[in-house]
């Protein structure tokens, strides 16, 4: 009876935790590597606002869903701590800002981009 309502003393087994081959963005440099690379596969940038609650929300959901199986280059961009590398993003890519966001770029350009829940719901097979 204890056991039902404290729970029980035994370990349950934890859920092994996704880890996604992210690449750290941080410098507007990279961006000209980024270029050169979807010339070969795609590349994905993960714009994350690390105070957002939202964001943080499609975050987990989009590392629970990604298929490791994908051929992309993956990267996270912590917006507030990098804003320049942010606002260079917009720039470059002629996508405007929202957080959290996700862009596909293939042969030097965005050929998609969304946001908030729309991140979970692209189908990322269709860019590889």
């Amino acid at each position: 009876m204890f056991k039902k309502i404290f729970g029980s003393s035994e370990s349950k087994p934890k859920k092994e935790e996704k880890i996604l081959p992210w690449q750290a963005l941080v410098d507007v440099n990279q961006l000209g590597s980024i270029t050169e690379k979807s010339l070969i596969k795609p590349q994905l940038i993960f714009k994350h606002s690390t105070r957002c609650g939202i964001s943080s929300m499609v975050m987990k959901q989009f590392v629970s869903a990604y298929d490791l199986e994908l051929n992309a280059d993956l990267y996270y961009l912590d917006l507030l701590a990098y804003r320049d590398v942010s606002d260079e993003v917009g720039y470059k890519f002629q996508v405007m800002h929202q957080s959290p966001q996700l862009l596909i770029i293939k042969n030097g350009v965005v050929v998609a981009h969304v946001s908030h829940g729309g991140i979970n719901e692209i189908d990322l097979k269709l860019y590889n």
